[in-house]
């Protein structure tokens, strides 16, 4: 990754990255497509949690960005041991922050599904589904952060094969609990929570067997567990700024869905698919912007700062036009993307319609920021990435 052709590097590590971060969006996709089949009651209830679940995701993905920036710099450096002493630290940071945001986000979920001032149809269904969401904070921690230190090493491909098998599954397991079958009972709305939690459990496990194991670059050693105060701090240091500035699209969402929740439960269902539409298309600047991390990354540990630079500019690049033609895409095809998530209810279709239209103009613009973020964060300037983020 220090050596040979930038463009290849840069492709090499961005289009798993990407496949796999696709993957990931489907259990969103999947719990989406499947509720829909309730109603627009249904997908509101969703689409009201959503943005917390993003939140969540976000705040997990930034504190994990801490383990890939210092895993590529020491990789670059050829220094194994600090590598590994990382990944334990990452591991155990991640695990007890999990424990303390999925209790205290079990216990608030009636709150914040009030505070959205949800009507009276919607709210069982949302809170149900969001404590559920956030039993599972854990395990989603827990393979963000196996994810993000695989990729700080530079290899993307096996978390790739461990999310394309547990959506797989997931897949299989959300009709199965939303309407039942057989001895297994229908579980409505909770159902699809219960299948991605499920399936998230699953994946670390077996992210977390991989690491114990030792045979793909890192090692996990248990004895290794006790706190390096001075390198949590070092951690946190890189952590917090990339957590905030993967938040504040999270929290834009969150303000976003109290505004339209003020105009009834089908504008709400109709702005939640376009907010599923918008994490997806995003995908390809995200897969590019985690490999831009690690490969300015791992370069500035190697010492070939220009060659960092050169990254920054490819990566900006490429995020413009492939974002640009996804834009156009998305654009044309604006009606039956939200019909497919919803068919038969054509006010909802129109309105989701509309809101992707004015979605899909600004995703090149999106594109450039999300590379220069990874840029960034790869050369341990989270700061300046997350001010980016703020006044984006």
């Amino acid at each position: 990754m220090t050596e040979g052709s930038v463009l290849k590097s840069l492709l090499a590590l961005s289009v798993p990255i990407i496949f796999a971060n696709i993957l990931q969006t489907g259990y969103q996709l999947t719990d989406t497509f499947w509720v829909g089949r309730l109603g627009t009651v249904a997908i509101a209830a969703v689409s009201i949690s959503f943005p917390f679940i993003f939140l969540l995701i976000s705040l997990g993905g930034g504190l994990a960005m801490a383990g890939t920036i210092l895993a590529a710099q020491y990789k670059g450096r050829e220094d194994k041991k600090a590598v590994d002493h990382i990944t334990s630290q990452t591991l155990m940071m991640v695990f007890i922050i999990s424990i303390v945001l999925a209790t205290a986000g079990y216990l608030l979920s009636p709150f914040f599904v009030n505070l959205m001032g949800v009507e009276p149809s919607v709210f069982s269904s949302a809170v149900v589904y969001l404590k559920i969401s956030f039993i599972g904070t854990i395990f989603m921690f827990t393979f963000m952060a196996f994810q993000s230190l695989m990729r700080g090493v530079g290899d993307v491909k096996t978390p790739m094969y461990i999310v394309f098998g547990t959506v797989l599954l997931n897949l299989i397991l959300d009709p199965l609990f939303i309407f039942g079958y057989g001895s297994i009972p229908a579980f409505g709305v909770g159902g699809a929570a219960v299948a991605t939690i499920g399936t998230q459990g699953l994946a670390a496990i077996i992210g977390i067997i991989l690491l114990l194991k030792g045979k793909h670059q890192i090692q996990l050693d248990l004895n290794d567990l006790k706190p390096d105060v001075p390198l949590l701090k070092k951690m946190f240091r890189l952590g917090f700024p990339a957590s905030i500035e993967q938040s504040t699209r999270a929290l834009g969402m969150i303000i976003m869905t109290f505004l339209v929740t003020t105009f009834g439960t089908l504008t709400l269902a109709a702005y939640g698919i376009g907010s599923r539409i918008l994490s997806f298309i995003i995908i390809p600047a995200l897969g590019l912007s985690m490999a831009t991390s690690t490969l300015v990354g791992q370069n500035i540990g190697a010492g070939k700062i220009k060659r960092a630079e050169k990254i920054a500019e490819l990566s900006s690049l490429t995020g413009f036009i492939i974002l640009t033609l996804a834009g156009i895409v998305t654009f044309l095809f604006a009606k039956p993307i939200a019909a497919f998530f919803i068919p038969g209810d054509l006010e909802t279709i129109q309105t989701s319609a509309l809101f992707i239209k004015i979605m899909a103009l600004t995703f090149g613009f999106i594109g450039i920021q999300m590379a220069l973020s990874g840029a960034f964060r790869g050369s341990g300037n989270t700061m300046i990435s997350m001010v980016l983020s703020i006044i984006s």
